[in-house]
């Protein structure tokens, strides 16, 4: 996206093909508290129940903030390593992320 107008239409169109490629229905969709997820008559008609985030609470995204750790772990491993020096963190970071 390269603005946050095209929101509804990449939500109705995620939504139709998911229902469409995989036969299931999308029961629930949690977004964060932006105004450009303020589709609730998209989500009424269609049953989906819109959940948001709690502001400032990262702990809900456990499983993504797992794995955020975990390629920061394993960069850090990879410039301490082969002593690299840091200004070449991205490279390292794409390349924990490659094989991850």
């Amino acid at each position: 996206m390269h603005n946050k107008s095209e929101v509804r239409a990449n939500v109705t169109n995620f939504i139709t093909y998911a229902e469409n490629q995989f036969s299931t229905k999308v029961k629930i969709i949690r977004t964060e508290n932006g105004i450009e997820f303020s589709m609730h008559d998209l989500f009424a008609s269609k049953g989906i129940i819109h959940q948001t985030t709690c502001i400032e609470t990262p702990e809900q995204n456990g499983i993504i903030e797992r794995k955020h750790q975990h390629l920061l772990n394993v960069t850090r491993a990879l410039l301490f390593h082969s002593s690299i020096l840091a200004i070449f963190w991205c490279f390292s970071v794409q390349h924990a992320a490659f094989f991850y």
